[in-house]
């Protein structure tokens, strides 16, 4: 199998894990990691040898979040945590940072909360770096979910309505349905049930759209709790059973359970005890199935109430006093105390209707002991959450002043060098030297600087260089040519550098001829005899970045020096142009691949003349016809 054919598999395997179907989605992975690991049968080329790298991760992490799709969470942080250490090794920064975004999934899952924060803020810090902007909403959207697991339901719709114009923005329809569905279940635990369903609604007809089934099913089965919150039982048992049935048929075990369980409920608000009963046994069979022990405890404990009521036709209070026991003995090897408080009073209330005294005043006893730990144990958990916020809110100014020294540190360095060159040192190569074949150097000198310095102060020195500079930068931005440098009072640009311009002599002829127009109107506005002159060369040049704290981007070779030659040799006011600068402008201009301009260019021969370290040279004054 060759590379396209492995992502492929990839592909499908997230397409059948976002339906639910996470036998089919673990297959195609495995499938793709037995491939790679047998390198005989993956056939790339020599070129393709880190594709292989990339695939072998991203076919870890695929297990991961199927892992915790399922919520098999050790075994997906294992997982994440390999995929991690492999990303390390191969330098695979992208994908490195994706595998932090599943642990802080996952973390956030086990109620870890400042663990996920941290490799939230990460990996978030990594999207931002890399310009992924989609990768920067989804991972908004996941702290704002911490925010809303840790009760700051205010910081949490902050973070949530970020993220969903950021991936309306990015026309993402997935996420965007996603994050509405998080921005209604915040509502909904507000009180605002209006707006809770309007989200609702606006997730579920994205998802309809998409058709992604699990995250219908799961919007749909919010939207019926919604509605039995509010004491509309009828439309909450129809979004209930419509969830049920997409669950079914994706094969969601969990949410099967989960549903008829819910079902289950609804019926009881309606005093409808025989039909509370059906689901609530269906419930603890498939939560039996999967193993789900806290899930057991309660319904169990449910189901010996409702045996426990004298309102139910089948009243049975030795059938009631056996299941609470055995929710009371499950309830314990778990630890899930503020069950045990329920079913300790259900069952001393059950003992005291019998007219078992010292059974009731045992039970009502430990009911008593055990809701004081609970009460104990959540005022340490509240002091914990509140904790836990503010180490979160602390992780969260540290992210935010690490983020602002990075954009700060980005745009002095996008200030200094040429964007392209930046965008290179930022994302970690070390050493910029590249050889450019067809470039166009100018070099310009203010005739009589040295005189002219001692006749005026500092600051009208300084002022005057950083008037004429500035406005020589301006003239080659809207030339396309990339300033190098200044040196005292010459300034240094090239065409073609540093990415390659076919029309590079044109360029710089009419960046020299505006540049020369320039000074004519500066002289006349300051009342002076101010003149430049002006050497122009093109050939190679190598142009790389040196020092590691203070860079600086630059330019060496002949080509260079012959430049600075030109203007050396030149004549105040004037263009002074090499033989073979002339014949790379008209060559240009002969092919019609230059620039479409009024400029006509005219060249007036010099002869041929002494340059140092040159010798003998033909060159040429640089005009535009008048």
């Amino acid at each position: 199998m060759n590379y396209e054919e492995l992502q492929s598999l990839l592909d499908r395997a997230r397409k059948e894990r976002s339906a639910g179907k996470f036998d089919i989605s673990e297959q195609f992975a495995n499938e793709v990691l037995a491939v790679i690991e047998n390198s005989t049968s993956f056939n790339l080329v020599e070129d393709e040898k880190n594709s292989k790298k990339t695939l072998q991760v991203k076919a870890i992490l695929e297990l991961t979040w199927t892992n915790y799709a399922r919520g098999n969470f050790d075994i997906a942080l294992e997982q994440a945590q390999r995929g991690i250490a492999l990303a390390d090794l191969h330098d695979l920064k992208v994908i490195k940072s994706k595998a932090w975004n599943i642990l802080g999934l996952v973390y956030h899952s086990l109620g870890t909360y400042e663990k996920a924060i941290e490799y939230y803020n990460q990996a978030l810090e990594a999207h931002s770096e890399y310009g992924d902007i989609l990768g920067v909403a989804t991972l908004t959207g996941n702290i704002g979910n911490v925010h809303a697991a840790l009760g700051a339901l205010d910081k949490a719709l902050e973070y949530y309505n970020r993220a969903h114009l950021s991936h309306l923005d990015l026309g993402d329809k997935s996420g965007a349905a996603r994050v509405s569905g998080n921005i209604g279940i915040v509502y909904q635990r507000l009180g605002n049930f209006e707006k809770a369903i309007e989200y609702y609604n606006s997730a579920l007809d994205i998802n309809k759209e998409l058709g992604e089934k699990a995250n219908i099913a799961n919007v749909t089965a919010n939207i019926g709790l919604l509605y039995n919150v509010l004491g509309n039982h009828q439309n909450s048992l129809v979004h209930y059973n419509n969830a049920l049935e997409i669950f079914q048929e994706i094969g969601d075990k969990s949410g099967v359970a989960s549903v008829i369980g819910n079902i289950g409920g609804v019926y009881f608000s309606l005093g409808n005890y025989e039909k509370t009963l059906e689901y609530s046994n269906s419930a603890l069979e498939k939560y039996y199935e999967l193993g789900q022990k806290s899930s057991i405890a309660s319904h169990t404990g449910n189901i010996g109430q409702m045996y426990a009521d004298k309102k139910f036709k089948e009243y049975n209070p030795k059938k009631a006093e056996e299941l609470l026991i055995k929710a009371i003995a499950l309830s314990i090897e778990i630890g899930a105390k503020a069950d045990l408080v329920h079913n300790y009073k259900f069952l001393s209330d059950l003992y005291e209707k019998e007219n078992r005294a010292m059974d009731a005043l045992e039970y009502f006893k430990k009911y008593h002991e055990v809701e004081k730990e609970v009460q104990s144990e959540e005022a340490t958990k509240q002091a914990q959450q509140l904790e836990n916020r503010r180490k979160v809110e602390e992780a969260e100014r540290d992210r935010q002043v690490k983020l602002a020294r990075f954009q700060e540190q980005e745009k002095i360095l996008h200030n200094i060098l040429p964007a392209q060159i930046a965008e290179r040192i930022l994302e970690g190569e070390k050493q910029i030297a590249d050889l450019h074949e067809h470039v166009s150097v100018f070099f310009s000198d203010i005739v009589g600087f040295t005189q002219l310095s001692q006749k005026v102060t500092p600051d009208e020195l300084l002022s005057m260089l950083n008037e004429i500079f500035s406005e020589f930068d301006r003239i080659a931005r809207n030339h396309g040519l990339e300033k190098i440098k200044t040196i005292g009072d010459a300034y240094m640009a090239v065409a073609g550098v540093p990415i390659a311009q076919e029309d590079h002599a044109q360029r710089a002829a009419a960046f020299a001829l505006e540049v020369i127009e320039y000074m004519k109107v500066y002289r006349k506005k300051s009342n002076s005899d101010l003149q430049i002159r002006v050497g122009l060369h093109c050939g190679k040049a190598i142009a790389g970045v040196i020092g590691e704290n203070k860079f600086a981007y630059d330019l060496w070779g002949d080509s260079v020096n012959t430049a600075s030659r030109m203007e050396s040799h030149g004549e105040a006011g004037r263009i002074h142009v090499s033989e073979d600068f002339k014949s790379c402008l008209t060559q240009t201009l002969s092919k019609g691949k230059g620039l479409k301009t009024k400029v006509d260019f005219v060249f007036e021969p010099r002869g041929e003349m002494d340059v140092k370290g040159k010798g003998k040279m033909k060159t040429y004054f640089l005009e535009k016809e008048s």
